[in-house]
């Protein structure tokens, strides 16, 4: 699987990292030169090296979120780190909306740190279902398994 690369990002750390050359170039003509400036250098430079490391990383470890045709955007409401996150659905989420909503919010997890007895993590899609004045009962509409492995996601409906 290739890694994502965000352009700007890696643009700026290449300029920032350019920079951070041509101080450091400086700082040693001050520190020969003896300027008084010379320590105010040093942590420029670091500073800016640092900012183009940064960027770099940034560049190369981002990866954009997936977007399932159909789905609505959803808020995450539990997640206990390894198996299981549970997203709320709004009452009138269409029922056409809520298999790619589920799957989209298993798609968008990350995996890393993520353990589980059978190397899945469980993603529950669930409403609430009123059922007096400030009573209501969490009903799931759907789950979906998203193996760790592969990365593959099945959808199941109760």
């Amino acid at each position: 699987m290739a890694l994502a690369t965000d352009p700007i990002l890696f643009v700026a750390g290449e300029w920032l990292g350019a920079a951070s050359g041509v101080l450091a170039v400086l700082t040693i003509v001050g520190f020969v030169v003896r300027w008084g400036v010379r320590f105010r250098l040093v942590g420029v430079t670091s500073f800016t090296a640092l900012l183009a490391i940064s960027c770099l990383a940034f560049a190369v470890s981002y990866s954009p979120r997936l977007s399932v045709p159909g789905a609505v955007t959803v808020p995450v409401v539990y997640d206990n780190g390894t198996d299981l996150v549970v997203a709320a659905a709004p009452a009138d989420l269409p029922e056409a909306a809520i298999e790619p909503t589920v799957r989209q919010v298993a798609g968008n997890l990350r995996g890393s740190g993520r353990s589980s007895s059978d190397g899945s993590v469980h993603v529950r899609l669930r409403r609430i279902t009123p059922l007096e004045e400030g009573l209501g009962r969490p009903v799931v509409v759907a789950e979906a398994r998203r193996d760790l492995a592969t990365g593959t996601v099945r959808v199941e409906r109760p």
